[in-house]
C-alpha cells in the first residue's frame, strides 16, 4: 500500500511537470503579421520563455520535490528544515579554500567563532521562482507598449496580401487601399517610427538594469558570475574558490536556539543540504551569458537605429534590399518622398507581404507619387 502511495505521487508529480512546461508553449505562437524585429522577439519571446521555464523548474522543484534537508542532533528534522528554510543558512567564506574532505567537510563549511569570523547569509533561494517571474513580465512590457501603441495597423494594411495565393481582383482592390491610404497619410507616421525606436530603446536599458538587478539580488555576486566560472578551471585546486560553490553552496550551516530545561537558552549547529542549487547555479550562469549576449546585440540594434535616423542614403540602400524585386527607379520615386516615419512603415510592410506583390506596391505608390507631384510638397529623404 505504500509503495502505490508512492508511486502515485510520483505519476502526479510527472503529470502536475508535464502541465507545467506544457503552459509554456504558447508563448512560441508564431505572428501571422511581423510588427518588430529579430532582435526584439529575442527579449520578448526567446528571454521570455527562458525565464518563465527557468521560473517553473525552480517552482516545481521548490514546492513539489524537497528543497532543503538538515541534519541536527535533537532538533525534529521537520522543524530543523522549515526553520533554516525560512531565516536563511550560511557559509563561511574563509572555509571555501581547500580540498574536500581533507582540508574542510565541503566549501564553504567549518567551524568558525561567532562574532569574529566573517559569515555570508543566504536568503536568495526562497525567492528564486519569483524573481525570475518577475523578469520576464520586465522583457515582456516593451512588447506590451509597442502592441498597444502599433493597435493592429500593419496587420490592417498587410489584408492578406502575405499570401502569394490570392486572386486578382481581391490583390488589386486591396493594392489599390494600401496605396491610397499611404499616399493621403504621407509625413503622418513619424509618432509611431518613434514609438517603436522607444521601445527598442526600452529593451537596451531593460536588459542593462536587469543585470544590476541581479547582481543586488545575489549580493553583488552576479556581475562577475560567468567570467569567474570560466577562470575558475585555469586555478591550482588548494587556491582557486568555486564560484558556483561561493555563490550557490550545495551545503551550509544554520543555527538553531532554544530553551533548555533550566531555562538557558541553547545552541544547535546544523549542516543543511540544498539541492535546489544545483539547478541555480545552472541557471544563472546561462543567464549571465544571454544577458550579455543580448545587451550587446541590443547596443548594436540602437547603434543601427541611429544611423537610420539620420542618414537617408541608408534607408534608401534598406528599402532597396527590402524590396528587391522592384524597379530602382521606382524604388529611388518613393524613397525620396518618405521621412523616417513612413520609411519605417514602408519597410515593415515589405516584411510582411509577399516580395511579388510588394513590387507591384512600390510600382504603383511611385506611379501615384508622380501623379500627385504637381500637388504635394516634397519631402525630405
Amino acid at each position: 500500500q505504500h509503495s502505490r502511495i508512492n508511486l502515485t505521487l510520483e505519476q502526479f508529480k510527472s503529470v502536475k511537470m508535464f502541465d507545467v512546461f506544457g503552459s509554456v508553449k504558447g508563448l512560441l505562437k508564431i505572428d501571422q503579421v511581423c510588427i518588430d524585429n529579430n532582435v526584439f522577439r529575442l527579449h520578448y519571446k526567446a528571454t521570455v520563455i527562458i525565464l518563465v521555464a527557468f521560473s517553473l523548474l525552480v517552482t516545481s522543484r521548490q514546492y513539489i520535490g524537497d528543497p532543503i534537508d538538515c541534519i541536527v542532533d535533537e532538533i525534529p528534522l521537520g522543524v530543523m528544515d522549515t526553520y533554516c528554510w525560512i531565516y536563511s543558512t550560511f557559509t563561511v567564506p574563509e572555509r571555501l579554500t581547500g580540498i574536500t574532505g581533507r582540508d574542510v567537510v565541503q566549501p564553504g563549511v567549518g567551524s568558525h567563532i561567532e562574532g569574529e569570523d566573517e559569515v555570508k547569509y543566504h536568503k536568495y533561494y526562497q525567492w528564486v521562482c519569483f524573481v525570475l517571474f518577475f523578469q520576464a513580465i520586465m522583457f515582456y512590457v516593451p512588447r506590451y507598449l509597442w502592441k498597444s501603441w502599433e493597435g493592429g495597423r500593419l496587420k490592417m494594411l498587410v489584408m492578406d496580401l502575405n499570401s502569394p495565393i490570392v486572386n486578382d481582383e481581391c490583390k488589386n482592390d486591396r493594392k489599390k487601399i494600401l496605396v491610397e491610404y499611404f499616399i493621403n497619410n504621407l509625413s503622418r507616421h513619424n509618432f509611431y517610427a518613434f514609438r517603436f525606436f522607444v521601445c527598442e530603446a526600452l529593451n537596451f536599458i531593460n536588459v542593462i538594469g536587469q543585470i544590476f538587478f541581479v547582481d543586488f539580488f545575489l549580493d553583488g555576486e552576479f556581475s562577475t558570475y560567468g567570467s569567474d566560472v570560466l577562470k575558475f578551471t585555469e586555478m591550482e585546486p588548494d587556491e582557486r574558490i568555486d564560484p558556483m560553490a561561493r555563490v550557490f553552496p550545495k551545503v551550509t550551516k544554520c543555527t538553531f536556539h532554544k530553551y533548555g530545561p533550566s531555562g538557558s537558552v541553547q545552541k544547535f549547529d546544523g549542516l543543511c543540504v540544498l539541492p535546489l542549487n544545483i539547478v541555480n547555479e545552472k541557471i544563472y550562469v546561462f543567464l549571465w551569458f544571454w544577458f550579455i549576449i543580448l545587451s550587446i546585440l541590443s547596443g548594436i540594434s540602437l547603434v543601427y537605429r541611429m544611423a537610420v535616423i539620420i542618414g537617408p542614403k541608408l534607408r534608401h540602400l534598406l528599402l532597396r534590399a527590402r524590396s528587391r524585386l522592384a524597379e530602382s527607379d521606382e524604388v529611388e520615386t518613393v524613397a525620396n518622398k518618405c521621412n523616417i516615419g513612413d520609411w519605417f512603415l514602408l519597410y515593415q510592410l515589405g516584411k510582411n507581404i509577399d516580395p511579388l506583390i510588394y513590387k507591384e506596391v512600390i510600382s504603383d505608390l511611385a506611379t501615384a507619387v508622380g501623379d500627385n507631384e504637381s500637388s504635394k510638397q516634397p519631402f525630405d529623404a
